[in-house]
């Protein structure tokens, strides 16, 4: 039955969720190729007519280079499909669509967020020029997917696109991205953090007559190695934060509303090895407890099996009976590898209905290996052939 699931979902590529999707979030482990679905899948929904926004937290900016463009900008920029060879003759209708891209400044984002919930404009400048907010604002664990959520909500709420792309931040686990608000707000509301609000942190010497005798002892150690004034600087900048945790728990709230939504869809992106494989399928268990909605599942790299090969066990004798000459000993090279591309072939199909086993998934999208990498828009369409078409012989093409 499990096995039917996935024969159901082979059937089906991800040309209803480019359709008529708003949000479209690519996610997987890293180095699986989600930068690439999600600008193949920017290109499809332009060609669908759609005015389409790819927005990458990739610092590599490979999306830029797929795109043809030479970097990405913190704010949309257009690109030029036309010149690109983007389309092909069957794509009348895609002429009626734009695909625009970005990448995300996660700092300007993060300010952008405190002058909303700041009580005024003096409060915000002052969070803003505090060098613990600098550092925080860069370096703390899950902000990069919490300011990728909200500048999700953000763009959805300008109304200026028929579709959001999101490629999610290249993390050591893809749950990161639904981690992050939790882990941010658990931050924010933290008992030490709720120390360092105290009015009492901000009186001078008598600060530590503030708080009690172990914390005495941790701010006197904290205060030598890292010096008065920059222990002054943490208490002001949390201090100036009270107030303001409400708003980002509401905000965090708001967007996973916003993804809870049925025309907000996840692409789970991953290749045929086990540890990608793995992630995918723990991922697609969490959108389902956590109300959120697949769109299917990519497979990249997919090595392509040579179904009009004989038997592996006739490939292997007939390297055996060839001749031990110069001539022979290539053919009966060229026999093996065609035997062991099969096995790998096959392999990696199993390992693919091992993973996704009793999963109901709407779409199982397998993309073959590629001669090379993907670097421009002509190579992009392909990608975005086989994630949208299930006619072999356009993906062939």
């Amino acid at each position: 039955m499990a096995r039917d699931h996935l024969a159901s979902a082979r059937g089906h590529a991800l040309d209803g969720a480019v359709e008529h999707a708003s949000i479209l979030v690519t996610t997987g482990a890293g180095g699986v190729g989600k930068t690439t679905t999600a600008a193949a899948l920017g290109l499809a929904g332009a060609r669908a007519g759609r005015r389409t926004l790819v927005m990458t937290i990739d610092p590599a900016r490979r999306l830029a280079q797929s795109m043809g463009l030479d970097t990405l900008a913190s704010e949309p920029q257009q690109v030029d499909l036309g010149s690109m060879g983007a389309f092909d003759g069957d794509d009348e209708a895609g002429e009626a669509g734009e695909l625009w891209a970005m990448m995300l400044d996660m700092e300007s984002t993060f300010d952008q967020l405190i002058d909303r919930h700041a009580s005024d404009r003096k409060s915000a400048e002052t969070i803003k020029n505090n060098r613990i907010y600098q550092t925080l604002s860069s370096t703390l664990s899950g902000t990069q997917e919490y300011m990728a959520m909200e500048k999700l909500h953000e763009l959805h709420e300008d109304g200026s696109w028929d579709l959001l792309i999101i490629d999610t931040p290249p993390t050591r686990s893809a749950l990161d991205f639904l981690d992050a608000p939790k882990r941010m707000t658990s931050f924010l509301e933290g008992r030490l953090l709720s120390l360092l609000m105290r009015p009492g942190m901000a009186a001078g010497k008598g600060y530590l007559r503030a708080v009690g005798f172990g914390a005495t002892g941790f701010m006197k150690i904290a205060g030598k190695v890292t010096g008065m004034e920059l222990l002054n600087d943490l208490g002001e900048f949390f201090r100036n934060f009270e107030g303001m945790y409400a708003g980002f728990k509401e905000r965090a709230d708001a967007v996973l509303r916003l993804l809870q939504r049925p025309d907000s869809l996840f692409v789970v992106v991953t290749t045929p090895q086990p540890p990608p494989l793995r992630e995918a399928h723990f991922f697609l268990e969490r959108l389902e407890q956590e109300g959120l909605h697949t769109a299917g599942v990519v497979v990249n790299r997919l090595s392509v099996d040579c179904d009009a090969a004989p038997p592996d066990e006739v490939l292997r004798d007939a390297a055996k009976a060839q001749p031990d000459d110069l001539e022979g000993r290539a053919v009966a090279g060229v026999l093996r590898l065609l035997a062991d591309v099969r096995n790998l072939a096959a392999r990696e199909r199993r390992d693919v209905e091992a993973a996704l086993f009793g999963m109901r998934l709407p779409a199982l999208v397998e993309v073959p290996l590629l001669r090379s990498d993907v670097h421009d828009l002509t190579t992009l369409r392909h990608i975005a052939d086989a994630l949208t078409s299930t006619d072999p012989a356009r993906l062939a093409s």
